[in-house]
C-alpha cells in the first residue's frame, strides 16, 4: 500500500518561500504562483477561449494560492473570485490580491467546489476549474452546480488530468492518488456528462504533454534540491512527491493517463 502523500500543505506552507519561488520559476520558466501542470503560455490559450473583458466575472474553483486567478484579472480587466478548501492557499492569494493592487477586483475565500457553491444563480459570466475536478466527487452534480452560477451563454473551461487512455497498474494508480481524493475516468464520461447537465462543448483539446512536461522538469528540478527540501519537507514526504512526480511524467509520456481541456457553453 502506498502512503499518502503530503503534498498541497507542503506546497502552500512554504509558496511565499525564496526556495519555492526558485522551484516554480525553474520549472514553469514563467512563476504566476501556479501549483501544478498550468504553464502561463498555456493560460494564454485559455484566456483567449474565454474571451473575457472588463464587463465580466469569473468564478475559479480550486484556485490554490490565487496566482492564475489574478494574472487573468490583470490581463482582461475581468474581476475575479476564487475558492479553495486550503486555508494556506487563500491566505496567499489574498496577500497576492492586494499587493498587485486588485483588491477591488478579486475575492477570495474558503470553500469546497464539492458541494453547493455559496452564490446565488446566475451570477457569473465564466468558470474555470484547473486541474482539479478529479478530487470533487459526484462529476454530475458538480457540474449542475457550475451551470446553475453562471449566466445564460456562460462559459466553462476545465481541465481534467486523470483521463484513463491506456492500461494502469495498480501501484501507478495509488502512486498517481498518493496525494489525495481522485477520481480515474475514461475518455468520454466528461463529454456524456457535459451534455447531460445542459453544457454545449465549444472545444475539447488534448493538453497532455502540458502534463507530462511540467512533471518531468518539476521532479528534476526538486532534484536538485534535495538537502533544502527535506529541511522543508521531510524525507517521507519528500520521497513520496518525487515518486509521484515521476509517475505523472511517466503515464502522461506514455499517454496512459491523459489531459484534456473542455471549453463549454451554458446552453
Amino acid at each position: 500500500m502506498v502512503k499518502k502523500v503530503n503534498h498541497y500543505d507542503s506546497q502552500y506552507d512554504n509558496f511565499l518561500t525564496n526556495l519555492y519561488q526558485e522551484i516554480r520559476k525553474e520549472t514553469y520558466k514563467e512563476d504566476i504562483g501556479q501549483n501544478g501542470w498550468l504553464t502561463a503560455d498555456e493560460q494564454d490559450v485559455f484566456i483567449s477561449w474565454l474571451s473575457l473583458d472588463s464587463t465580466q466575472n469569473l468564478l475559479d474553483i480550486a484556485c490554490g494560492s490565487g496566482g492564475p486567478t489574478l494574472r487573468i484579472a490583470d490581463k482582461t480587466g475581468c474581476s475575479v473570485v476564487g475558492i479553495d478548501i486550503h486555508e494556506q492557499g487563500i491566505e496567499a492569494a489574498n496577500k497576492q490580491k492586494d499587493s498587485m493592487g486588485l483588491a477591488d477586483r478579486a475575492s477570495f475565500n474558503i470553500a469546497d467546489g464539492s458541494t453547493s457553491l455559496p452564490f446565488e444563480n446566475e451570477t457569473f459570466d465564466a468558470l474555470m476549474c484547473i486541474d482539479a475536478i478529479n478530487h470533487l466527487p459526484n462529476r454530475e452534480n458538480v457540474f449542475k452546480e457550475w451551470i446553475r452560477v453562471l449566466k445564460p451563454k456562460g462559459r466553462l473551461l476545465f481541465t481534467d488530468p486523470i483521463v484513463v487512455t491506456g492500461i494502469l497498474t495498480s501501484e501507478e494508480i495509488e502512486i498517481r492518488a498518493s496525494i489525495g481524493y481522485f477520481l480515474f475516468v475514461p475518455e468520454g464520461i466528461d463529454d456524456d456528462l457535459l451534455k447531460k447537465t445542459g453544457f454545449r462543448i465549444i472545444k475539447k483539446e488534448d493538453r497532455t504533454h502540458n502534463m507530462a512536461r511540467t512533471a518531468r522538469t518539476w521532479k528534476d528540478v526538486r532534484d536538485k534540491r534535495v538537502k533544502d527540501l527535506v529541511n522543508a519537507e521531510g524525507l517521507e514526504s519528500f520521497n513520496g512527491q518525487q515518486k509521484f512526480f515521476d509517475i505523472c511524467a511517466k503515464l502522461g509520456e506514455e499517454k496512459r493517463l491523459s489531459r484534456f481541456a473542455y471549453l463549454a457553453e451554458k446552453s
